[in-house]
């Protein structure tokens, strides 16, 4: 097979058309779609279903699947009763670095909204997972992440109450955490992370405020300070159509 010349190197082989060139017709209308998203600056706002249908030809359910299909990649979004052009996933690097500098690496305000904030006996789960002792204090911290006022993702922490035992009256919860421990004079170690996708609970989607069909990135982190000690344990959940992550790997 001859490599296309326009072919991106990031893009799917052959635009994910199979090579007997029968695809389904909604897929060639998203395609057509995604070339005129293409044309349009950020924030610019698409036709209607029904110019679309008509412009293409095919049925409205036709050009709503293919519509829904790159709200989900993240191309679109949803504003008020129309569609609009998404502007670029923000990047997070996989590392121990807090949202915080990811976000503002890219021009972008972090910010945060406390959901609750509590202190209960570390139960069995996290204690194995952890490290920690059954049943010392630990506090439960979370949070909705936002980047310019949006909302792209939920976080809960797990610490123990002895290394911040102040933290319902020092810490401020739309502030980085990660910068607050080290102004306690704790130190990140390393950390184990697990990615895996998922789909939001009920509860999870409507506090970030998006449909229960849209993926999820979630991470999974279990950190460590510079003596090996335990230090966290952060359940983060990303917006699929928000973020993407990025890592440096060396040989």
């Amino acid at each position: 097979m001859d490599y296309p010349n326009d072919q991106a190197p990031g893009a799917p082989v052959r635009s994910g058309i199979p090579e007997h060139g029968r695809v389904p017709k909604y897929y060639a209308v998203k395609a057509r779609i995604a070339r005129l998203v293409d044309e349009l600056g950020e924030g610019s706002a698409i036709p209607t279903e029904r110019d679309l249908s008509e412009r293409y030809e095919v049925a409205r359910e036709t050009v709503r699947q293919a519509l829904r299909e790159l709200v989900l990649e993240g191309r679109l979004r949803r504003q008020g009763r129309g569609t609009v052009v998404a502007g670029p996933k923000l990047e997070q690097p996989l590392s121990l670095a807090s949202y915080t500098e990811g976000v503002r690496r890219q021009g972008r305000t972090p910010g945060r909204t406390l959901v609750t904030l509590d202190r209960f006996p570390c139960p069995e789960a996290l204690a194995a997972e952890t490290g920690l002792t059954r049943g010392e204090p630990v506090w439960h911290l979370e949070r909705v992440l936002l980047a310019d006022d949006e909302r792209v993702g939920l976080e809960s922490t797990y610490v123990a109450v002895a290394r911040v035992p102040r933290l319902d009256a020092d810490f401020d919860p739309d502030s980085s955490f990660y910068a607050f421990l080290h102004r306690q004079g704790i130190a990140f170690g390393d950390a184990d992370e697990r990615i895996e996708t998922v789909l939001a609970t009920p509860r999870e989607a409507l506090l970030i405020g998006t449909p229960p069909a849209l993926p999820m990135l979630l991470i999974h982190r279990v950190s460590r300070d510079t003596d090996g000690r335990p230090l966290e344990r952060v359940r983060t959940l990303y917006r699929g159509d928000r973020f993407s992550f990025t890592t440096h790997l060396r040989g």
